[in-house]
């Protein structure tokens, strides 16, 4: 029996009882509530997949699968193909890439394999050699490979996730470098879902409308010519695949085989699950879809697969990109459901209690906020863009990274600000914290390294009064934080999670999700109890940020008062970090700021973009010859 043949027969369906072990203790925990949303999800399927219901560490492995493709010839993309073997050099002597960047972020293990580089790769420090031949043939002339080449780059695959298996690895974030991959992708993914040229063909590595045409016409040439068998993965991959996208199918499969967690990246891995797919339809439980690509045809490669992203991104790069970050959510699911078992969290926290005395505040106070607000620099902004710009990746691909950094540059008047930004939590609450709320607080604050303030408000003071405790508190913290994310928390312990979000959902929103009052009033029609921890907030946005910190937000509460507070002083927008649902979709309720803690961790996923990637220059890489870098990318 083939080492493919054996490994298929042993994979099996994931086991549902350790599953539904994490399922049974949330439930308990939360009183059949799930307030962790996408994250008890992530916690089940992990148990479920590994058998291990408590896991206090995940062992993870990026593993970057390199190639090239003889379509390349046809001029699909932006760049050269020696821009395949100059990447792959920059992972392991420049270590100044995407993948290097976001595995120092996850903390994953990166290996990097040849199966098919077209050029000599022997002079790579720590590349594993696995090369099948120097690149595919030109898939739009003819097969891209053999059958035997097929089966040799998915057992190859196999082999690297036994390994890796082996030595402990339980969650694997495979991910690839090909020029011209993507052509590859879209040819898989127009076979496997039934879509046009059209349909599933997109821009790449950012190429422009003239090459993207040419794209389109290639995927076309090559569907008609090869007609690959769908539901023959070896056929499909052989046809119109790719050495890399045939080993990170085996990777898929070898994971399952071994009870390991896979986490897909984008369009590239996505399509390599389909070929993984069709030849073992058991695989797709043991994936999770980690973000929506910018490519178009991710959508329709997802649902085949039946597995949900947990972030829209708007990347358009491999590397491990959207999985590293994604795996994040896992490893901070995992720290909270080991708090969840401490008698209390409140050890983690500092206290203070809003002043019984009144203050004097008058329009005048806020006034000057509104009429001194601070401009990001606009100079530091150019100048961490271009930056950005001239990293070596496509322009523009990693989407709102890239806006983080570039905004985060501006409030702190920095072109690169450093990877160990100071950040504090402050947490405003006007009841007593549940023992549950006290514990998912301290471990996501713990997972984002952040401090943790819970201020006290007095229901029986004037609003005036909150306020003001908001503006000074925020405003201490802003002296020695660059980052201020802010929360709230249930009036009453016995609250279920989500209840303060959604009163005040029924009362500012529209049932559209506008917002139902002009920002000079709506605080009054804030429901009464609630109207301290809007005052509050308002003063603390308000005042962090004229302070030049950025603010991240929490639960739908924060959302919807930082909602009205833009539109009453659109001037702090810029300072302000959407986070649920704009950049991650968990559908979590659970308030206290663990998704602001979520959300400090994009942060730091993008510092580290910032500050640990290598130049076109510094790390001698091609630069685009098309699209929105040429020109723009300097070498």
């Amino acid at each position: 029996m083939s080492l493919l043949d054996d490994t298929l027969a042993r994979i099996q369906p994931p086991d549902d009882a350790a599953g539904g072990s994490v399922r049974a203790r949330l439930e308990d925990v939360f009183g059949g509530a799930a307030p962790m949303g996408a994250l008890g999800e992530l916690l089940e399927k992990f148990a479920a997949i590994t058998g291990n219901d408590s896991p206090a560490e995940i062992k993870k492995c990026a593993i970057i699968c390199c190639a090239d493709h003889g379509v390349a010839e046809m001029n699909v993309s932006a760049y050269p193909v020696s821009t395949t073997v100059q990447m792959t050099a920059n992972y392991l002597i420049s270590r100044g890439s995407t993948a290097n960047a976001l595995s120092n972020f996850s903390g994953s293990e990166l290996l990097v394999v040849d199966l098919g580089i077209a050029s000599d790769t022997t002079w790579i420090p720590g590349l594993i050699q696995r090369k099948i031949a120097f690149g595919t043939k030109n898939f739009a002339k003819g097969p891209a490979m053999t059958r035997e080449e097929a089966v040799r780059a998915v057992e190859t695959g196999i082999e690297l996730a036994e390994k890796c298996a082996s030595e402990g690895v339980c969650c694997f974030l495979p991910g690839e470098m090909g020029i011209a991959n993507t052509s590859s992708s879209a040819c898989i993914v127009a076979a496997a879902c039934g879509l046009t040229p059209e349909q599933a063909t997109g821009r790449g590595t950012n190429i422009s409308d003239e090459r993207l045409k040419v794209k389109i016409e290639v995927v076309r040439q090559a569907l008609e010519i090869n007609r690959p068998d769908p539901t023959d993965g070896i056929d499909l991959l052989s046809k119109v695949g790719g050495f890399e996208l045939g080993c990170i199918a085996g990777i898929i499969l070898g994971a399952a085989a071994h009870r390991a967690f896979v986490m897909l990246d984008g369009f590239n891995t996505g399509a390599a699950a389909l070929i993984a797919q069709a030849l073992c339809p058991l695989v797709p439980p043991y994936l999770m879809g980690s973000h929506i690509a910018a490519e178009p045809a991710h959508k329709a490669t997802l649902e085949k697969l039946g597995i949900r992203p947990y972030m829209d991104m708007k990347f358009r790069l491999g590397e491990a990109t959207g999985s590293s970050i994604a795996v994040n959510l896992l490893d901070a699911a995992a720290l909270a459901s080991g708090y969840l078992d401490l008698d209390d969290g409140d050890d983690f926290f500092e206290h203070q209690t809003m002043p019984a005395k009144a203050v004097p505040l008058t329009d005048k106070t806020f006034d000057f906020y509104l009429e001194t607000f601070p401009k990001p620099s606009r100079a530091a902004m150019e100048a961490c863009q271009f930056r950005l710009d001239n990293l070596a990746k496509p322009i523009h691909c990693l989407g709102y990274l890239e806006e983080i950094a570039v905004e985060l540059a501006g409030i702190l008047d920095e072109e690169r600000p450093d990877t160990d930004l100071s950040r504090t939590l402050l947490v405003f609450t006007d009841g007593e914290m549940s023992a549950a709320q006290r514990q998912l607080t301290a471990a996501f604050a713990t997972h984002a390294e952040a401090e943790v303030k819970v201020a006290r408000l007095r229901p029986d003071r004037p609003l005036t009064d909150a306020f003001d405790f908001g503006r000074e508190t925020a405003e201490d913290i802003s002296f020695s934080s660059s980052l201020l994310a802010l929360a709230l928390t249930e009036t009453d312990e016995k609250d279920a999670f989500g209840t303060k979000a959604k009163a005040m959902r029924e009362a500012l929103l529209n049932e559209d999700g506008s917002l139902k009052f002009e920002p000079q009033e709506f605080l009054a029609h804030v429901p009464k109890e609630l109207q301290p921890d809007a005052a509050a907030l308002l003063g603390a946005m308000i005042a962090g940020a004229h302070n030049n910190s950025m603010i991240v937000l929490d639960d739908e509460s924060t959302e919807i008062i930082a909602r009205y507070a833009e539109a009453l002083c659109p001037a702090l927008a810029p300072y302000v970090l959407h986070v649920q649902p704009a950049l991650l979709t968990l559908d979590m309720t659970v308030p206290g700021g663990a998704i602001a803690c979520l959300g400090l961790k994009l942060v730091d996923a993008a510092l580290h973009i910032l500050n640990d990637m290598k130049t076109f220059s510094e790390a001698k890489v091609p630069v685009a010859n098309d699209g929105p870098g040429a020109g723009r990318q300097v070498e």
